[in-house]
């Protein structure tokens, strides 16, 4: 059975405070055909060249600054995925390894609450470029790896501009306009398939510039659209709404 590929949008460390989304996300990992390893792809990883993280059990990536201190208590043990890797080497070919590279919050914030027991084999993958057309390419190189039972995830946030959100609103802030635009534009695009339109958003899209400033948080869902080439379903989008008035949008490849 070939596996779905995602996109999610992963949120901060205090989403584990946000009972919908957190709940969101446990709905859908439970309607999954349970991994037998997933591959992550974060907006907090750029790379190059491609590289691999640790596959044993190595400490988180507190890769934020300024929160309390009990988001930096978090764990996350999830089993190494050794095979997966070896797997990854062999679709991609020059791949390096960094076996002291734990999963960062892009990564064990949102499988945190999907997987809860820690019990699926992680593989967190850098990006080794934010080009939509390469990191097209090297989804399509990994999807091979669905027929293994392997969950291809990308991990970014569908609108990303924190320094246009007023956080003093709280997270049921109404979505600005750039926000809920870019947001209505992607959706559109994602339901007719319009794979060209997405790879070349910052041309194609309204507010581009200001929805997503630097386009880390975009980029892995390139990764996810290259993996679900081949695919006949059209794309679900499994999570939507604002948080902070950012888009949570979050999408399934059947």
């Amino acid at each position: 059975m070939s596996m779905p590929v995602l996109y999610l949008s992963h949120g901060a460390p205090p989403l584990a405070d946000d009972p919908l989304w957190t709940r969101q996300l446990a709905d859908w990992s439970g309607q999954l055909p349970k991994p037998a390893a997933v591959l992550i792809v974060s907006a907090h990883w750029e790379n190059a060249p491609l590289t691999i993280s640790a596959t044993t059990s190595v400490p988180l990536v507190y890769d934020f600054w300024g929160f309390p201190e009990h988001y930096y208590e978090v764990t996350y043990p999830a089993p190494g995925a050794p095979e997966l890797a070896a797997s990854v080497r062999a679709l991609l070919g020059n791949v390096h390894d960094d076996p002291a590279r734990g999963l960062d919050h892009g990564a064990y914030v949102p499988l945190k609450e999907m997987y809860p027991d820690a019990d699926v084999p992680v593989l967190q993958m850098s990006m080794p470029s934010l080009d939509p057309a390469e990191l097209f390419a090297v989804g399509q190189r990994l999807a091979p790896l669905r027929d293994e039972g392997v969950l291809i995830v990308g991990s970014g946030f569908f609108t990303h501009n924190l320094s246009a959100l007023r956080m003093v609103d709280g997270p049921a802030a109404e979505a600005p306009t750039w926000s809920a635009e870019f947001d209505h534009w992607g959706a559109e695009a994602l339901a007719t398939k319009d794979f060209d339109a997405l790879l070349d958003f910052e041309h194609k899209s309204p507010a581009a510039r200001l929805a997503h400033p630097r386009t880390e948080h975009f980029a892995p869902l390139f990764v996810s659209l290259g993996a679900s080439v081949g695919t006949t379903d059209t794309p679900t989008s499994v999570i939507d709404g604002y948080w902070y008035g950012l888009a949570k949008r979050s999408v399934q490849f059947d």
